[in-house]
């Protein structure tokens, strides 16, 4: 019998995970762009 065992595990890279990390990669090049511009970055959809 084998001494290790093994766990499955659902995909990270879902559906609703992929969309929320775009959406926060789009916020996040905002506020570099609104930093580098001298303003405050506006946070919020």
């Amino acid at each position: 019998m084998s001494k290790t065992a093994s766990l499955g595990l659902a995909p990270t890279a879902t559906l609703f995970g992929r969309l929320l990390a775009t959406i926060d990669r789009l916020l996040m090049t905002s506020a570099r762009i609104s930093q580098r511009n001298g303003d405050l970055p506006y946070f919020g959809l």
